[in-house]
């Protein structure tokens, strides 16, 4: 298996799409998948999923398909999912108490180490079984926690000041729900994930096609 530092970042991004459609065929009893079936599952067309697999080395059997249970744990290894990754969520407003009671976190790998805020209203608060924690004791809970990934869920105001502190606490990868952008060292990935932003990209295309056609696959 190629490190993972070589496979191709459209590859990577689709990596989650496979996984997902392996664990719910896997919870089915299913225990191998042809890479149209698996296309399928994960609105990819079975050409690019071939050669994405590839990547892995994996290259399934002719006439059987991918082994589900095997690729899974090979998908799961490329994406560091092979151990449960903590998890910080900063930020406890409405999509941040959204986020904390979202139970996929621990089905995909992930554990959730800690609820964190500035508001003294919200700090000792539960949310979702979970006691919120003051961004005061950041640097502490990352470090006793190892934890290395954050969800960053703040209003757009803050979010730098809050990404600063993320940074200098030893966070290595964010996760961006904040409206604005962050920066950032460059050995620090960020992902943003902008609703508003997807909604506009929804909105021109609906408006291009009536809401018959949607974007093409790039």
């Amino acid at each position: 298996m190629p490190p993972s530092g070589r496979i191709p970042e459209a590859t990577v991004a689709r990596l989650p799409l496979y996984l997902q459609a392996l664990v719910q065929a896997s919870e089915q009893g299913t225990s191998t998948l042809s890479s149209e079936a698996l296309a399928q599952a994960s609105g990819v067309n079975s050409a690019k999923v071939r050669k994405d697999l590839s990547q892995l080395g994996s290259y399934g059997t002719r006439g059987v398909g991918y082994r589900v249970d095997e690729l899974i744990g090979e998908i799961s290894e490329v994406l560091g999912l092979t151990r449960d990754r903590p998890v910080v969520i900063v930020g406890i407003g409405n999509l941040g108490r959204a986020l904390a009671s979202y139970a996929g976190f621990t089905r995909r790998g992930f554990s959730l180490a800690a609820l964190i805020d500035a508001d003294p209203s919200k700090i000792g608060t539960e949310v979702g079984g979970r006691t919120v924690e003051s961004l005061d004791d950041l640097a502490s809970i990352v470090a006793e926690r190892h934890v290395s990934i954050a969800v960053l869920a703040t209003p757009a105001a803050a979010a730098q000041a809050v990404a600063d502190a993320l940074v200098d606490a030893g966070i290595n990868a964010i996760l961006n729900f904040a409206p604005v952008h962050v920066t950032v060292p460059g050995r620090v990935p960020v992902r943003t994930v902008d609703l508003s932003t997807e909604l506009q990209i929804l909105s021109f295309y609906e408006q291009l096609h009536g809401g018959r056609l949607g974007p093409t696959a790039g």
